[in-house]
């Protein structure tokens, strides 16, 4: 009976809550906060168990979510008690994600892990998940809301090892070029990481930084295509994925230009074939690690389901400089 009422009382704080955001858009957004913290402390205990996990991804046929759903899996194992994993793809469709996260919700999921396809849009229902006392860990991207936890692998640093390979291969001297990406935090971290290395060679010209090969191997080869056609000599490019990363490569043999290389990041099973390839001038990328992500989110998920929170919500995966030369010990995905 006192569980009962517990529940019924929660339900009804959020009612008030909804009730609320009729009215008042600021009231809404606090209450919602407050009654989120709330549900998370009341609901996590030593004497709960892990025991059902959803993972909502942008799209399974990619090989990064894939690898995520691997590590979020053995990490399940390691753990044991039989618990459930249910990871599914979203095709990077908003209304989908949204939809699948309240099914998790309304399935009593005991840990959500989300790689958002829109920061800002998920908010109301990780607000709703969080409320109903689930476990919520953003992996990957970030999001515009309150969650447990935020793990993503540290882009910054990736950019800045991407350039540094960059300046010194160039011996610090040269005329790059970066291949930007879909605005996302992600992105312009690497963006910004890139360019603080590279601002250290008053002799390495950063000729092109604002086009957008939009993370595919069709905007990598049509984007580079027209800079191969703008500028008659480039030295080095930075892909802020290996997708565009290999596009780049494509333009590249199309146009029988390879007085340039090409550095991206993800450490993806595309680019290591790439890389592999001698008549190609893909040289190294840095690589992420999607299945460590994962395998963090379900440690600290677990963790916080049994009242144990993390020392930080923020935690950021180190990335590893692959090259050409090192490629043979990369395990990749």
């Amino acid at each position: 009976m006192k569980r009962i009422s517990l529940i019924a009382g929660i339900l009804s704080f959020a009612v008030v809550g909804c009730t609320n955001g009729a009215h008042n858009d600021n009231t809404a957004t606090n209450t919602t906060n407050k009654a989120t913290n709330i549900s998370a402390e009341s609901l996590s205990t030593s004497n709960r168990k892990l025991q059902t996990i959803g993972v909502a991804l942008g799209d399974l046929g990619n090989p990064f979510y894939n690898a995520v759903q691997k590590g979020a899996e053995t990490e399940a194992q390691k753990i044991g008690g039989n618990i459930r994993v249910n990871a599914v793809s979203s095709a990077f469709d908003l209304n989908q994600q949204t939809n699948q996260i309240e099914n998790f919700t309304a399935a009593n999921t005991d840990l959500i892990i989300l790689s958002a396809v829109d920061k800002k849009g998920v908010k109301p229902v990780i607000d709703q998940a969080r409320l109903a006392g689930r476990v919520v860990i953003a992996l990957d991207s970030a999001v515009d809301a309150d969650v447990d936890a935020m793990i993503s692998s540290n882009n910054t640093q990736a950019g800045e090892v991407a350039c540094q390979y960059i300046a010194d291969r160039l011996k610090g001297q040269g005329s790059v070029v970066i291949l930007n990406g879909t605005p996302m935090d992600s992105i312009n971290q690497r963006v910004s990481g890139c360019e603080k290395s590279l601002s250290k060679y008053p002799n390495i010209k950063l000729i092109s930084k604002e086009q957008n090969a939009e993370g595919t191997r069709d905007g990598g080869l049509r984007v580079m295509s027209d800079l191969l056609t703008t500028f008659p000599k480039i030295d080095a490019v930075f892909a802020t994925n290996d997708q565009s990363g290999v596009g780049a490569d494509l333009a590249a043999r199309q146009a029988r230009r390879n007085e340039f290389f090409i550095v991206g990041v993800d450490g993806s099973p595309d680019a290591t074939k790439a890389m592999e390839d001698k008549d190609g001038v893909f040289a190294a990328t840095a690589a992420q690690n999607p299945a460590g992500m994962a395998e963090k989110a379900v440690q600290i998920g677990n963790d916080i389901i049994q009242g144990k929170k993390p020392e930080s919500s923020e935690i950021l995966i180190p990335v590893k400089l692959v090259t050409r030369e090192n490629l043979s010990s990369y395990q990749g995905w």
